[in-house]
């Protein structure tokens, strides 16, 4: 039951790309939440 590095890294390389690209839009929303106050007032 051995494991080759193209089985292992595969799985790696799209959690890591899925990672980033959720960050990426985690700030955003988190951007848009630090705003929301200043938006209702206007």
């Amino acid at each position: 039951m051995g494991f080759s590095v193209s089985e292992f890294g595969f799985p790696v390389v799209v959690t890591l790309y899925l990672l980033d690209r959720i960050e990426a839009k985690i700030d955003s929303l988190n951007q848009s939440i630090n705003n929301l106050p200043n938006q209702l007032k206007d």
